[in-house]
């Protein structure tokens, strides 16, 4: 892999780190408003964040494999020498 690959990889392991974390965010804040939100607002405080998760989540996994098979395309160094 050149330089420059290694460059486009590393923003792009940089994006997808980002992305996960802000499912988990998510996902953390959903069980915390299911305890400590205002009855009125619990559930759709829950709701919302889930669905955020997932739309991220979804976003995410089209972004992986894309990644992934980019990643696949390179050529490694150690086949050419």
């Amino acid at each position: 892999m050149d330089a420059k690959a290694k460059e486009q990889f590393r923003w792009k392991f940089y994006s997808l780190a980002l992305q996960l974390n802000a499912i988990i965010l998510l996902g953390a804040l959903a069980v915390l408003a299911l305890f400590l939100a205002p009855v009125p607002f619990r559930y759709p405080a829950v709701a919302i964040l889930l669905i955020a998760a997932a739309v991220l989540g979804y976003s995410f996994q089209k972004k992986y494999y894309l990644t992934k098979a980019w990643l696949d395309e390179q050529p490694d160094k150690k086949d050419e020498g």
